[in-house]
């Protein structure tokens, strides 16, 4: 880590939900690097780190997902005992019911965590994956960081 620049920002606070949370359509961004079976896995081996991202649709059966997070970092043995952990669909499902939130977006992203290059997660990815949460009328991101 002693060659990775990192930058410093000027703190500004998050922008208010423009509606009540329990009318609020709400999308989960997860940085576990989870996919389908169906869908490519992250590449750990790409330098930086792999900037792309996986659409989660809102039905996937969460058994069915696949976490290739290269980091050895964390125990994994959570993230495989209960998907929910890395991608609460279920709970936003309960929340729902609940509500305490208005809806929960059809389609959620997972990103991998261990971006030491974001430039290009910054400059490229960022966009198109804000471009799939505006598509989906979404108001407001639980961010799951991994």
């Amino acid at each position: 880590m002693k060659n990775y620049k990192y930058r410093s920002l000027e703190w500004k606070s998050g922008v208010s939900l423009r509606k009540p949370l329990s009318k609020s359509r709400i999308a989960i961004v997860s940085t576990a690097a989870l996919h389908t079976p169906d869908q490519e896995p992250f590449d750990g081996s790409v330098s930086g780190g792999d900037t792309s991202f996986r659409v989660i649709r809102e039905d996937t059966q969460l058994e069915t997902l696949r976490e290739t997070h290269p980091s050895e970092s964390f125990d994994h043995g959570g993230l495989e005992a209960d998907p929910n952990l890395a991608m609460p669909t279920e709970r936003f499902r309960e929340l729902k019911a609940q509500g305490k939130i208005g809806d929960s977006a059809p389609r959620h992203l997972s990103f991998m965590g261990i971006i030491l290059n974001p430039e290009k997660l910054i400059n490229e990815t960022a966009a198109q994956a804000a471009e799939i949460l505006a598509e989906d009328k979404v108001d407001g991101v639980l961010l799951v960081p991994v």
